[in-house]
């Protein structure tokens, strides 16, 4: 059995167990947390497709930390004008363990 979840505008396929990182959420390590923007969800031969949406479907997950992924570099330059920029980024996350599709 698995689920597609709509968070932080990405969509992540989805089972339980399943360890996952999203964008960042307002939420405590050790909590749980409800992902209600479920669009699909299959088991075995069952399939049932949202439009966009399930009614009454929701994915259950627990918090497991909080952190910040890989910096990269956003390098900007034009040529024969001297101009160049080098800037850095790393973004943050969520990982989500999922305990229950229901």
């Amino acid at each position: 059995m698995f689920a597609v979840v709509e968070t932080g505008g990405k969509q992540y396929k989805v089972a339980v167990g399943d360890r996952v990182k999203v964008e960042k959420l307002a939420a405590e390590a050790g909590d749980s947390v409800s992902l209600d923007r479920v669009l699909m969800v299959a088991d075995g031969e069952n399939v049932s497709v949202g439009n966009p949406v399930l009614d009454g479907r929701s994915v259950a997950a627990k918090v497991l930390g909080h952190g910040r992924g890989d910096k990269i570099r956003v390098f900007k330059m034009k040529r024969r004008k001297g101009y160049r920029r080098n800037q850095g980024h790393r973004q943050s996350f969520t990982e989500l363990e999922i305990t229950d599709i229901g």
